[in-house]
């Protein structure tokens, strides 16, 4: 007999010491367990105390959190995350639906989708995005809308989205690095990336929270992240960052285990910085390093600054960090100068997510 459930709402909790927070940390133990089985690796695993830090900025990117209990036991959990007062923002919302493989098929993640989609039109949004990694398989391909990429069009995921009126746009590729680098070799690739871009361009280091002279570039360059990365037909709405806004992300960041090494480029004439990159770093050295955010304004590009600026930071973290077994990293598949990039330091792919967008209008 297939057993009754209903979609609850989850509380995120100010702190994983609070006593509402065992839901929170069920959710990210279920989201670890879906992700390492559609990358086959445990090295995209986050704890509960790492992620929560994403969850607390309410007045900017407010979530909510959904599960599914069956026998107790959560089989299920989704997500809906909005922005708040940028323009466009309210046509847009994200979500994400998450179930054990043991308990798919039994209409748990349509149930969870439902909910997700009907809150979105309860507010009024026009389109959800979702992200969703696809393990390879064989058979027909679906290709994004990018061109750049494709899915197994039989997958059970895809199906699912298909089935339901997404459409896919773009495809982000999760690449890995393997630790610890050649000394020799990153010695080189700085010193090459150091004579293309020039004496009009300088690096700048720093571990965990922004320098006060950097406050207002660094809110810029976040913003252009919504603009001027790869975004296919996302239509994805500008994220307007300030300084104020940056220095309270850095004081949520600071109550989490890891730590932040950011490399920033500062264009000399100006005096302004003009792109940037960010690893993270778990407390555990078995752990792998994240690649956060990497990049380079538009219109400093042709420098090779997206090398320099890796490149720098790696160094920084072979020197100062040193034991980790990797850095994983994603990119869209049509951005072929960050992956190209990406590939002449070692990166390899390890999978691959699908960024899909349903009208709801």
């Amino acid at each position: 007999m297939t057993p009754t459930f209903t979609v609850e709402e989850l509380v995120v909790p100010q702190t994983i010491d609070s006593p509402d927070a065992a839901d929170f940390v069920e959710t990210i133990e279920l989201r670890n367990l879906v992700e390492a089985l559609a990358y086959g690796t445990h090295e995209l695993e986050m704890t509960a105390v790492e992620t929560l830090p994403f969850w607390l900025d309410p007045e900017n990117s407010p979530r909510r959190l959904f599960g599914v209990r069956i026998d107790g036991r959560l089989v299920g959990r989704g997500f809906y995350e909005t922005n708040v007062g940028k323009e466009g923002s309210d046509a847009v919302a994200w979500g994400a639906v998450e179930v054990l493989p043991d308990f798919r098929g039994r209409g748990i993640g349509t149930a969870i989708a439902e909910f997700i989609e009907r809150v979105a039109r309860d507010e009024g949004r026009d389109r959800l995005l979702v992200y969703v990694a696809s393990p390879d398989g064989p058979g027909e391909r679906l290709d994004a809308a990018t061109g750049f990429g494709s899915v197994p069009r039989d997958n059970g995921e895809v199906r699912f989205l298909l089935g339901r009126g997404y459409r896919l746009e773009q495809i982000e590729r999760a690449s890995r690095l393997p630790l610890p680098l050649d000394d020799g070799e990153l010695r080189a690739a700085f010193a090459g990336a150091s004579a293309a871009s020039g004496a009009d361009y300088s690096v700048h280091y720093w571990t965990g929270a922004t320098p006060e002279r950097w406050l207002d570039d660094l809110a810029l360059l976040y913003t252009r992240m919504s603009t001027d990365a790869p975004s296919a037909g996302l239509e994805e709405p500008e994220d307007v960052w300030t300084a104020t806004r940056v220095s309270a992300d850095d004081e949520r960041q600071a109550a989490s285990p890891r730590t932040s090494l950011t490399a920033a480029v500062e264009h000399v004439p100006t005096g302004r910085l003009v792109g940037f990159t960010v690893l993270s770093l778990p407390s555990d050295t078995a752990r792998s390093v994240g690649q956060y955010d990497t990049l380079v304004l538009r219109e400093h590009r042709g420098h090779r600054l997206g090398m320099l600026l890796k490149v720098a930071n790696l160094a920084a973290l072979h020197q100062h960090h040193p034991g980790y077994p990797s850095v994983i990293t994603f990119n869209a598949e049509e951005n072929r100068h960050m992956l190209q990039v990406n590939e002449d330091l070692g990166f390899v792919p390890i999978g691959y997510e699908g960024a899909w967008r349903k009208r709801l209008s």
